[in-house]
């Protein structure tokens, strides 16, 4: 239940940077001259649109690095190295790609249309902080902080909701599944 609300709130980090980035420089024109823009009214779709990317490409990130903090935690069933270990096998990956999305999106601010200069700075302004600030500093200490409480579903879902693995060949446990729980977190009913 956690991990879910913890993501859309870390996302919404993101995405409110950008628009404070946006809104600063297109709306007020702070820093506005070295990219050749006067301060004005930000278009209306541009919000939406930012809101709709950065929002994917956000949770793109958060499941690279759940999934690894996940496996590493079925494995080991230690909370707090299993998102070190986690974030030390993807943080080169999450950071690449970033990487390569930032210089993309910032390229966009050399176009001549207001709105492309706009949607570039959003977009790179977002997904940097979202790679290093939220991904690879906020996630990692909240899931600490969490411990095996990130991973904990109340017993009445567990009970509907299907055993799946992402290991090949590896099978759910049938017992888990009819008797509603295992050793995890998952299943129980107390957080």
């Amino acid at each position: 239940i956690l991990v879910p609300i913890k993501a859309v709130i870390m996302n919404l980090l993101s995405i409110a940077a950008a628009y404070g980035v946006v809104a600063a420089v297109f709306q007020h024109g702070w820093m506005g001259s070295p990219i050749g823009v006067d301060a004005g009214p930000i278009e209306p779709f541009i919000p939406m649109m930012l809101f709709a990317i950065v929002f994917g490409l956000s949770m793109d990130y958060e499941v690279f690095l759940l999934s690894r903090v996940r496996e590493e935690y079925d494995r080991t069933g230690d909370a707090v190295a299993s998102v070190a270990d986690g974030l030390a096998s993807t943080a080169r990956v999450i950071t690449a790609a970033a990487a390569i999305m930032v210089v993309v999106f910032a390229s966009f601010v050399f176009e001549d249309n207001r709105s492309i200069k706009m949607f570039g700075l959003g977009l790179a302004v977002a997904v940097f902080l979202d790679a290093t600030v939220v991904r690879l500093l906020l996630v990692p200490a909240a899931m600490e902080l969490l411990g095996a409480r990130n991973w904990w579903v109340p017993g009445w879902l567990d009970r509907l909701l299907p055993r799946l693995t992402i290991e090949h060949g590896a099978q759910p446990d049938p017992a888990a599944v009819t008797t509603g729980g295992d050793a995890s977190p998952r299943g129980q009913d107390q957080p």
